[in-house]
């Protein structure tokens, strides 16, 4: 296995965990204060369905859609760097970053930390710029002009 498929797998379980970890601020909060939008749920502690989602969980659900719009490019980015046999440390190096800038972005958006929220954010999108450039250097190269 190489280096860069290791750091990426490891990077993989690092934000599986963030994500998880974001799902169960939410939940906590839900269960903290007995609130739930879902009749069904509500109905469990029989409790009456709230028209509005709490404040922590409706930052947690925006939390959730700013990753669903990067994690999802960095797998597919990342993968195909690898995949293309793109140079070890660029690969690697990318990873770690985007994968730090994304847990400190979590951290800056439930603690609702500006200007750092969009610092990590603007982080996290340059690497991904950068597995770009490494991408399409490395194809650029396998043709033969």
């Amino acid at each position: 296995m190489s280096n860069a498929l290791a750091v990426y797998a490891l990077c993989v379980v690092v934000l599986f965990f963030k994500m998880f970890m974001v799902s169960c601020y939410q939940g906590f909060y839900r269960l903290r204060f007995v609130a739930f939008t879902n009749p069904e749920d509500a109905a469990v502690f029989k409790r009456p369905a709230q028209v509005a989602e709490r404040p922590e969980v409706a930052r947690g659900a925006r939390v959730w859609a700013n990753d669903l719009e990067n994690i999802p490019v960095f797998f597919a980015l990342c993968g195909l760097a690898i995949a293309l046999g793109t140079a070890e440390g660029p690969s690697a190096g990318l990873s770690i970053v985007f994968t730090l800038a994304r847990v400190l972005h979590t951290w800056a958006y439930l603690a609702e930390l500006q200007p750092w929220r969009t610092v990590f954010y603007g982080i996290g999108v340059v690497c991904l710029l950068g597995f770009c450039v490494i991408i399409t250097a490395r194809v650029m190269n396998s043709f033969a002009f």
